[in-house]
């Protein structure tokens, strides 16, 4: 799975156009906090976890938990030894988070991740799920699912949501202010995506996938001064509906993308839109999402991550709700720093750095450091102008030292004063 996210970091540059470029800083993580259950079977993940647990062992917040309760025949920290060869995990996560586009919110969330055989390249599938309410009265659904056929001949992706969605949206372009172009909106949301992939070269995947964005009961409040909404001026619908066919390439040669430890993963989607497939307009997009990790230590983990998110409308118009704006990504993670949906418009550049560390030597604690970069066109010029950086630290807690899954808490700032308190399952990238 991924969830949603993932945490990741390193250098990374972004093409920013013509007046504006940007260089990535690279960042240092604390680390996070996380709760899971169940007791759960190692997996064969030569890569991931046996060479760390050879040199120190490993615990999680369910090795914790057993010894508060002080059960019987359990070896903190140690790997539980199991007969059978099963090899499905999985981390579920009662929590109260804050971010700054739902302030309070509780949350269910879970995640199963499993291989399809026994061999050492088999990469790790992976599903993710949550429900959560929050103090702005949003109810997001999603499910996301990763999943690696048997000896990784075909991958097939999938993302599903439904939202009821109160939020506030800043107007387009690639810079805003917080207050006076706040636009509170209003509106429910279901998404279907879902791609299949097969295997064209080693770790080299093309395929064709179907996407829908369906919009509807959508309302706006409006500038507080009385101005027409950029959202008024780029075209007003009560509803909207995005349906089309996808191609894809894929490059991913890492074994576990919920916590990678090294590796290449790029994925390019040039997506179609057509009328006759039921969209409002005809348009279409680029999507380039492109990450590279590197190991510093052979005793703990200890990761640099670089992460490139480029996200371009090519032609045509699309709704005004389906531009790329900030943390509107697959995994809603791009802009930690700056509020969901505070930058949009029809090009999208974003990088991010990061370094990931255990505090500990059982992996139990870990800690991050990152920055990030991102810039949007003007609007109605489609020309490139401003780059928002942003920048944080984080704290991530072992939910499951099998699979490698973290409670990530971050804390980041971003550019004009804005800040804010971001929480997920997993690592961000």
């Amino acid at each position: 799975m991924q969830r949603p996210p993932s945490y990741r970091i390193r250098s990374i540059w972004i093409a920013c156009g013509r007046r504006a470029t940007g260089l990535l800083l690279c960042y240092i993580l604390v680390a996070v906090t996380t709760i899971s259950a169940q007791d759960l079977v190692k997996l064969t993940d030569s890569t991931l976890i046996t060479d760390i647990n050879s040199h120190y062992p490993q615990k999680d917040l369910p090795d914790v938990i057993k010894g508060i309760f002080k059960r019987k025949n359990v070896s903190i920290g140690e790997p539980k030894k199991v007969e059978n060869t099963s090899n499905v995990q999985y981390s579920i996560l009662p929590a109260i988070g804050y971010t700054l586009q739902t302030k309070l919110a509780v949350i269910l969330a879970g995640n199963m991740t499993f291989k399809l055989s026994q061999n050492t390249e088999q990469k790790t599938s992976s599903v993710y799920a949550n429900i959560t309410v929050t103090q702005n009265r949003q109810l997001t659904l999603p499910l996301q699912t990763n999943i690696w056929t048997k000896n990784n001949k075909f991958n097939l992706v999938g993302d599903y949501r439904y939202y009821v969605y109160p939020q506030t949206t800043y107007g387009l372009g690639g810079s805003n202010d917080y207050r006076t172009d706040a636009d509170p909106m209003s509106f429910q949301y279901f998404r279907l995506y879902q791609s299949a992939m097969t295997e064209v070269g080693k770790n080299l995947y093309a395929g064709i996938g179907y996407y829908l964005d369906k919009r509807w009961d959508i309302t706006e409040t409006g500038y507080s001064d009385g101005r027409v909404s950029d959202y008024q001026l780029y075209g007003p619908q009560a509803s909207s509906l995005s349906s089309g066919m996808g191609i894809s390439l894929l490059h991913d040669s890492r074994i576990n993308a919920i916590n990678p430890f090294n590796g290449w993963y790029a994925n390019i989607i040039y997506r179609v839109n057509p009328t006759w497939m039921g969209s409002n307009s005809n348009w279409q997009s680029l999507l380039v999402d492109v990450r590279k990790y590197w190991r510093l230590s052979q005793n703990l983990h200890r990761v640099i991550g670089l992460w490139s998110y480029n996200w371009i409308i090519t032609k045509g118009e699309p709704p005004y709700l389906d531009l790329p704006s900030t943390m509107w990504d697959s995994y809603t993670n791009t802009g930690r720093g700056f509020i969901q949906g505070r930058f949009r418009s029809k090009q999208m550049y974003y990088a991010e750095a990061e370094f990931r560390s255990d505090l500990t030597r059982t992996g139990l604690l870990g800690g991050v450091l990152f920055a990030n970069l991102q810039s949007f066109s003007e609007w109605p010029q489609n020309a490139l102008k401003y780059v928002q950086p942003a920048a944080g630290c984080g704290l991530r807690i072992k939910l499951n030292k099998h699979s490698g899954t973290n409670l990530s808490v971050d804390y980041a700032f971003g550019k004009g004063g804005s800040k804010g308190l971001f929480i997920n399952v997993g690592e961000l990238f």
